[in-house]
């Protein structure tokens, strides 16, 4: 197996938001990425700069923080050809593993863009290293920046942040930190190539939970009126567990639901109503075993919920 731990660095309308293609918002003009072993040794490299197509100058925001201009740009190869050699490079067994989340869901939207999307099949699953950064060293997902988690660690900072290649070096940095139980079982799904039909939904059995993603529907209320949206199986036997806490939303991002099954205790689920490009909608339901901490906390904010109103 190996880690293909990548970053991005993308363009976007230097006349503003109003100019922006709607199709391809964010434009990646940067793709570096290095290879680890089983062992997290690097074995390898991969750097490209890419020409832009869409957008014909750089935004001055990008130009700052990365300090490439338009002519260097030029000098680039275009995105089709960047992202086929980027893809050869990964080799025929690996996971993608990044600092965030954005990443990986840019990579894909360029793709669609050229008409490459079928190179990366869906469901994409993938190591977010930030998030395991803040479970390993704070107790808790967390969005710190990769700079605080080169700080926290003691890593040298003998290059620059902010270029595709340096990035992922310092997160493979990162990810030599965490022990490999962490990484294991807690991988992410990233939910851009979400499913168009109900045949084509997703389950996933991971180690530590479970994840559906459902089909599109026309509204937020037709989609939490689905019966296998809003169930609740065990993630170890996969029978119904019975509701004692029902589904609920403290801020309209985030529902919350406690079941109870028989056999394996309480069951906590988190459901987010995401909506799509075309503006319809899909769940993405997370189901794990909770503990009586997890209860306790979902019974508190559902009491807070109720003390607001």
């Amino acid at each position: 197996m190996n880690y293909i731990v990548f970053d991005l660095e993308w363009n976007q309308s230097p006349n503003g938001k109003q100019y922006s293609d709607p199709d391809m918002p964010f434009e990646i003009i940067e793709i570096g990425a290095v290879r680890l072993n089983d062992d997290f040794e690097v074995t390898d490299t991969f750097h490209r700069l890419i020409r832009p197509e869409v957008y014909h100058w750089i935004h001055n925001s990008i130009r700052d923080v990365i300090h490439v201009n338009y002519r260097d740009l030029m000098k680039g190869v275009p995105f089709p050809q960047a992202v086929r050699e980027f893809l050869d490079w990964c080799d025929y067994e690996y996971i993608f593993c990044t600092w965030g989340n954005q990443d990986v869901m840019e990579l894909q939207r360029n793709m669609k863009y050229y008409g490459m999307l079928h190179l990366l099949p869906a469901p994409v699953i993938y190591s977010n290293v930030q998030s395991l950064y803040g479970l390993e060293f704070e107790g808790e997902e967390s969005c710190r920046s990769l700079e605080h988690a080169i700080d926290f660690l003691h890593i040298d900072k003998e290059i620059e942040f902010h270029r595709a290649l340096n990035d992922a070096l310092f997160t493979a940095e990162v990810l030599k930190h965490i022990p490999f139980a962490t990484i294991y079982n807690h991988p992410t799904l990233d939910v851009y190539q979400h499913p168009q039909s109900k045949k084509e939904e997703i389950h996933l059995d991971f180690p530590s939970f479970t994840k559906y993603l459902s089909r599109e529907f026309v509204s937020r209320e037709k989609t939490l009126k689905d019966r296998e949206v809003t169930s609740t199986r065990c993630p170890i036997c996969g029978k119904n567990a019975r509701r004692t806490v029902r589904w609920f939303t403290p801020n309209n991002r985030v529902y919350y639901s406690v079941s109870r099954c028989v056999d394996h205790g309480e069951v906590g689920a988190t459901l987010r109503i995401r909506k799509s490009e075309d503006d319809l909608f899909f769940a993405d339901k997370t189901i794990w075993n909770a503990t009586e901490e997890d209860v306790q906390e979902i019974r508190a904010r559902r009491e807070a919920m109720k003390a607001k109103k």
